[in-house]
């Protein structure tokens, strides 16, 4: 790895930390030059503007999600293990460490929702990947036996989401200290009710 990469690797490791905590909106490229020991021309060298800074975040965001919680799903047998394996992972996601301020995706989303530009794009097009690659995995639960064949992949997919987020909002902006038992609870009786039955 070139030194430019590492440079470039330690800007957009910061960067990341800062936006799980302030938001997209929250990045600076003076803060950032400031906290890095470097110059602001020197940081915009790497970037050329606070969007592109942004959209390297959330490409950061994404390759970090995918080691977190894809990686380990794909190690579950097909089917419902897998599925079971990828929700739990996305929970932990949640109360990641690296992340100070919760998610960046539900970050970035509540920032950007109303936004056009490509920031927005970028996660929108993430955010569909994941709920396609969570059906895709529903899909491949039904063709193992595990649920029932006229299960809606693509509503279990919008139902384990909505958990997902409704976890994240229960736990850090309520402080609900029952809202990981809640969520299970409630992922347990999704994935029953998508069974085959026996």
């Amino acid at each position: 790895m070139s030194k430019g990469d590492e440079t470039r690797e330690r800007i957009v490791d910061r960067a990341f930390r800062v936006a799980t905590r302030d938001g997209l909106d929250g990045l600076s490229i003076g803060m950032l030059a400031d906290e890095l020991g470097m110059s602001k021309s020197g940081l915009f060298a790497h970037f050329g503007s606070k969007e592109d800074l942004q959209i390297e975040v959330l490409r950061a965001a994404s390759r970090r999600f995918e080691d977190y919680v894809w990686r380990p799903a794909l190690k579950a047998a097909r089917g419902e293990p897998r599925l079971r394996k990828l929700i739990e992972r996305w929970l932990l996601w949640v109360n990641e460490p690296s992340m100070p301020g919760g998610c960046i995706f539900v970050a970035a989303a509540a920032e950007l929702d109303d936004k056009d530009g490509r920031p927005r794009e970028f996660l929108v097009g993430e955010q569909k990947k994941l709920c396609a690659a969570v059906a895709k995995a529903a899909r491949l639960a039904v063709e193992e036996g595990h649920f029932r064949p006229d299960l809606d992949c693509d509503q279990l997919a919008f139902e384990a989401y909505a958990l997902v987020l409704g976890y994240n909002f229960q736990r850090r902006l309520l402080r609900d200290p029952k809202a990981e038992a809640r969520a299970r609870r409630a992922i347990d009786r999704l994935l029953a009710s998508a069974r085959a039955p026996r």
